[in-house]
């Protein structure tokens, strides 16, 4: 008898500690089974019961036939709209998909993948998190995407947090649900603040390179485009008669220069606050076609353009902790 006690207890307590506690994120497919799909009456489930309870009983105290065929046409109704209910949700696939990086104050969008193996259509399925909710259908033998906004307040790495899947379909009377909670993040910049780019430094000794302003510098070729260049850079018309994405060259010009120095901003600024500037300076200067580079402390991001060079200054200002 102690044993069994102590295994009810245990199976509860796991219960109630998977439903209010705090889990860990779920690598790869996620997979709805049975024993993970939980189902309980609505409230509009709940007077249809009890109104075939009283039909019931007015049946048998009044001896009424038909009333006895119509009491029991919908409790079998009920009974089978809760297999559907539950057989809607379950055995259905949930992984991750992309989570783009945004900036604080905004909406990260993570995308889930919905997949139903099954031979049926899968109904008004709704996603739940931090009370956001989305709708969908997920089709026989598909994939179904699904886009989940979540306000994005602080820097860093934001996790996805345990996502709730339930349904109601086809009556409204039950509803099924179940949590998961994908291992996923999305990256969370700074906040850029409002303030101008500080002044350029020249420097006379950077040779030939890629143009970073409207100088006067003189035109001196073509090379294949990298990854590193500016789109700014892009020779578009000569890249139009050619097979690849060609970049312009720039001989004898005086380079504008960037440095975002943690150590050259006022002294009394706060963590966020620089970081916010920073910010600031990188995305204006890869807006303006410049190379810039970013100096932290332990932290040094050697010059350079281009939308992965941004992402990565970005990225290290996200993730400092000073």
């Amino acid at each position: 008898m102690n044993l069994d006690r102590v295994l009810q207890y245990s199976q509860a307590y796991n219960f109630f500690q998977w439903v209010f506690g705090k889990h860990a994120p779920e690598p790869g497919v996620v997979f709805l089974s049975q024993r993970r799909v939980y189902i309980l009456p609505t409230r509009h489930g709940l007077i249809f019961g009890v109104a075939v309870i009283l039909m019931l009983i007015g049946s048998i105290n009044y001896n009424l036939s038909l009333g006895y065929v119509l009491t029991f046409l919908l409790a079998g109704l009920g009974i089978v709209s809760i297999l559907h209910t539950f057989r809607n949700l379950a055995h259905l696939y949930v992984s991750a998909g992309r989570a783009a990086p945004v900036f604080a104050g905004d909406t990260a969008q993570f995308e889930l993948v919905l997949e139903n193996k099954s031979d049926f259509d899968r109904h008004s399925l709704d996603l739940t998190c931090r009370g956001t909710k989305v709708s969908c259908n997920a089709p026989a033998h598909q994939h179904r995407s699904v886009t989940l906004p979540v306000k994005a307040e602080r820097r860093g790495w934001l996790q996805l947090e345990r996502v709730t899947v339930d349904t109601r379909f086809p009556l409204g009377m039950m509803r099924a649900w179940s949590y998961v909670q994908p291992d996923m993040r999305a990256l969370v910049y700074p906040r850029p603040d409002s303030a101008p780019l500080p002044p350029a430094r020249s420097d006379a000794d950077a040779g030939d390179a890629v143009s970073s302003g409207a100088g006067t510098d003189d035109f001196a070729g073509l090379r294949p485009y990298q990854a590193s260049d500016s789109p700014h850079h892009v020779a578009w018309k000569s890249s139009a008669r050619s097979e690849f994405l060609l970049t312009k060259l720039f001989a004898g010009r005086t380079a504008s220069e960037l440095w975002f120095d943690w150590d050259s901003l006022p002294a009394g600024m706060l963590t966020e606050a620089r970081l916010s500037r920073l910010a600031r300076w990188v995305v204006l200067a890869e807006e303006r076609g410049l190379r810039y580079g970013l100096a932290l402390p332990g932290i040094n991001v050697p010059l350079g353009e281009g939308f992965p060079h941004r992402d990565r200054c970005l990225k290290e200002l996200a993730l400092y902790h000073g």
